[in-house]
This record gives structure tokens, C-alpha cells and sequence, in this order.
């Protein structure tokens, strides 16, 4: 027999059930072994799969969790040549209250006693453009 020349030998059970047939790593022939290929197409599509699931699942919490604009009623307006007046946005509450709460905690931080190695200067000079901005939120619509 010539080098490298070999014979194999298939089972009859093998041939009969016409199942793919494939030589394992020590050369036995062995029926229903995957090859890597059809392995990593698996591996590729259940990836694919999981990330999509992941990507759907993050997106729809995410859909959940935003805040939703509430319906304006629009007022039935009536049809006529004089345009009304715009109203003005009511005031922010919220913005107001913190405004007030900013207010008090500068007064407090310029009556109190000491100097805290300068902190308490740092304090209110952060306090005033924090009461600025605030200012510059309550003004906006």
C-alpha cells in the first residue's frame, strides 16, 4: 500500500440511514459529526438572535420609561379677523420653590460664622449663579 493512501470503512447501519458522515480528529469515521462551519453558523445566528432580543428589550424599556408629553386641549377658537393675544405660560412651580430654597441657603451661608478656609466664599459665589440660572428657567416658556 502506497503512503498516505488509506481505506475507510462505513457501517452499514450508516449508509442505510443516509446520514452525513464525517472523519473525526484521530481519522474514525463517525456518523452526525458537525463540521465547524455548520458549528460557528449556529453560534453566529444564536448571537444574532440574543443581540436582537437585547436591543429590542433595551429600546421598548427605555420607550417605557420616557416621559410622554401630556394632550393639550386645543380651545375652539373663533373665526373672526382679530388674532387673540398669546397667553403666557403659567409659572413654574417647581423652579419657584428652588429659587426660594437657593435664596435662604445663601442668606444662611453669609450669616454663618467662620470662613472654612474660603469654602464658604466658594459657597455663594455657586449659589449666585445657581439662583441666576434658575432665574433664567422661571423667565423661559
Amino acid at each position: 500500500m502506497p503512503k498516505g493512501d488509506y481505506t475507510v470503512r462505513v457501517p452499514r447501519a450508516v449508509l442505510k440511514r443516509k446520514v452525513p458522515v464525517g472523519i473525526d480528529t484521530i481519522g474514525v469515521v463517525r456518523a452526525r459529526i458537525r463540521t465547524r462551519r455548520k458549528r460557528m453558523k449556529k453560534i453566529g445566528l444564536l448571537t444574532l438572535l440574543i443581540t436582537a432580543t437585547l436591543l429590542l428589550t433595551l429600546a421598548f424599556s427605555a420607550a417605557a420609561a420616557s416621559p410622554k408629553a401630556a394632550a393639550t386641549p386645543v380651545a375652539a377658537v373663533p373665526a373672526g379677523p382679530a388674532a387673540a393675544a398669546p397667553t403666557p405660560m403659567p409659572p413654574h412651580p417647581r423652579v419657584h420653590e428652588a429659587l426660594e430654597a437657593m435664596r435662604s441657603a445663601r442668606d444662611h451661608m453669609a450669616h454663618a460664622e467662620g470662613e472654612f478656609h474660603g469654602h464658604r466664599a466658594k459657597a455663594i459665589e455657586h449659589l449666585d449663579a445657581a439662583i441666576h440660572e434658575a432665574e433664567e428657567c422661571e423667565r423661559e416658556p
